[in-house]
C-alpha cells in the first residue's frame, strides 16, 4: 500500500509526513504491562526491571512515545483500550465489553439482547478472594454453567460458556442501565457495596444467589475443594452491551491480516473488524500460554497478508494477582518468545515492514486493576540491513520524557497503518 505516512514528533504533537511503500506490519501487544513502581522490585516498574533487550533495541533503533489508550470519559478496560492499538476510537462506537465478546464467541445478538460478562469468582467472608476462581479450567467452568443453565435457561436468556473463568450471559431486553463493577478491580475487597445497582438490579442479584446454591454442592467444586485449589463460588456479572459494529479493516486501512489471542475479547474485536482469527493450540491467557506458538502462528500470517496483531494477556492477570516476580517472567516471556522471533523473521523475508510493541494500559501490581495513566509505545521500520545494531537499548517504560499532553493511541495507530 503507498501513501502518507503520519509520525507524531515530540511532545509538541506536530506531524512530519513522507511517502512510504508497501510493507508487513505486526503489532504485539502485552496486555497490562504497564505499572507503578513496586517495592519488592526494588520501587521500580515491571517494564523497568524485565530483561526485554529486543523490545528496548525497537525503541533505540525505531521510535519510542509515551501514548493515551482510553478517550477521556472511558473506563481503562482492555476492550476500550485494545480497539485504539487497533486503530479505532471507542467514543464512536463502543457499545459494551460483553457486545464484543459475544463477537468473538460468534454468538449473535439481536437488537434487543444485551449480552453480560460473567465471570465465575471466589468469594470467601464476603471479600472477592479470587476473580478467575482459581484459574478453573474450561471443561470444569462448562459444567458449572450447564447446571446454572439447566436450572434458569429459557427462551431468551442462556448462559455460554468461554474460556476458564470468562462466559456471558445473553438476555433478550435485559436490565440495560445498571452500575455492575468489573471483579477483577475489587480483589481482596468486601463486594457488598460493589453488587449490581439500578434499575432492575434485583433481578440479577436473584441469579447471583440461585448460582451460589447450584454451585455449593456442584461436584466440580467439591473435587477441587478436595484438591486445594479455590471452588467457583458463584457468578459475578459486569461489563453489559448490545450489538456493536466496526469499519472492516480491508475498508479502514486497506489490510487483510490476522490476530493471535487467547482471550474473546480480542477475538470479538477481530471478528467485527474483518480480521482472521488465528487460534493456537497451547495459547491459554494465563503465564503458561504458548508465546512461542504464538510467534509462529504471527510469521504465518505475515508471510500470507499484510497484518498481524498479536495479543498475550499473561502481564495482564500477573498485575489483577499482585504477583509481581510472574509479571516480570511475562514480560520476559513476551520479549524472548514473541517479540525477538517476528522481528528476525521479518528482517530475514527482506520486505518493507513495520513492527510496533505496546500495552493496551497500566495493570499496577499495588491497585490489581486497570488505569488510564499513559503508557510507553515503540515502533521500528525495516528491513534494518547493514543499520541493524544488536546491542541498541533505549528506555521503554512508564517514565519516559514528554512534553504536554501525549496524543490518543488510536489517532497514531491510525497514522501508522495509513
Amino acid at each position: 500500500m503507498f501513501g502518507a505516512e503520519l509520525i507524531f514528533a515530540g511532545g509538541s504533537g506536530r506531524l512530519a509526513t513522507h511517502m512510504s511503500a508497501k510493507r508487513k506490519i505486526a503489532v504485539l501487544v502485552g496486555d497490562g504491562m504497564g505499572d507503578e513502581p513496586v517495592a519488592v522490585l526494588g520501587g521500580k516498574t515491571p517494564l523497568q526491571v524485565a530483561r526485554i533487550p529486543s523490545i528496548r533495541r525497537v525503541a533505540a533503533q525505531g521510535r519510542v512515545q509515551l501514548v493515551l489508550t482510553v478517550p477521556d470519559g472511558l473506563s481503562p478496560g482492555s476492550d476500550v483500550a485494545n480497539m485504539g492499538l487497533l486503530g479505532y476510537n471507542a467514543k464512536e462506537n463502543y457499545t459494551g465489553r460483553a457486545a464484543i465478546e459475544a463477537a468473538g464467541a460468534r454468538i449473535p445478538l439481536q437488537p434487543s439482547d444485551v449480552a453480560y460478562r460473567t465471570n465465575l469468582v471466589t468469594l470467601a467472608d464476603g471479600k472477592m478472594l479470587d476473580y478467575s476462581a482459581g484459574d478453573i479450567s474450561s471443561e470444569e467452568a462448562h459444567q458449572l454453567i450447564d447446571a446454572l443453565n439447566a436450572a434458569v435457561a429459557r427462551d431468551g436468556l442462556r448462559f455460554h460458556g468461554g474460556v476458564s473463568y470468562r462466559h456471558l450471559l445473553v438476555w433478550r431486553d435485559g436490565p440495560a442501565e445498571l452500575v455492575l463493577m468489573p471483579p477483577h478491580e475489587i480483589s481482596g475487597k468486601p463486594v457488598a457495596d460493589f453488587l449490581p445497582k439500578g434499575p432492575r438490579a434485583e433481578e440479577f442479584l436473584a441469579l447471583m444467589d440461585l448460582s451460589r446454591h447450584i454451585f455449593a454442592e456442584h461436584p466440580v467444586n467439591r473435587e477441587r475443594i478436595a484438591q486445594g485449589r479455590r471452588p467457583a463460588t458463584q457468578i459475578w456479572p459486569w461489563g453489559f452491551g448490545k450489538a456493536m459494529s466496526l469499519q472492516p479493516y480491508p475498508e479502514r486501512y486497506g489490510l487483510r491480516g490476522g490476530v493471535i489471542t487467547a482471550v474473546d475479547l480480542v477475538r470479538g474485536l477481530a471478528e467485527l473488524c474483518g480480521l482472521e482469527v488465528i487460534r493456537v493450540p497451547g495459547a491459554t491467557g494465563w503465564i503458561d500460554t504458548d508465546y512461542a506458538g504464538k510467534a509462529q502462528a504471527a510469521i504465518a500470517c505475515l508471510r500470507r497478508s499484510d497484518f498481524v496483531y498479536v495479543h498475550v494477556e499473561a502481564p495482564d492477570e500477573c498485575g489483577h494477582k499482585g504477583m509481581a516476580e510472574e509479571k516480570v517472567r511475562a514480560i520476559e516471556n513476551f520479549d524472548r518468545q514473541v517479540v525477538a522471533p517476528v522481528w528476525a523473521a521479518l528482517e530475514a523475508d527482506g520486505q518493507p515492514y513495520r513492527l510496533i510493541v505496546c500495552t493496551d494500559h497500566r495493570t499496577p501490581i499495588v491497585k490489581r486493576g486497570h488505569t488510564s495513566d499513559p503508557v510507553p509505545f515503540a515502533w521500528v521500520d525495516g528491513p534494518l540491513g547493514a543499520a541493524a545494531d544488536p546491542n541498541a537499548s533505549a528506555a521503554f517504560d512508564e517514565f519516559l520524557p514528554w512534553e504536554g499532553w501525549p496524543p490518543l493511541v488510536c489517532d497514531v495507530v491510525s497514522s501508522l497503518l495509513k
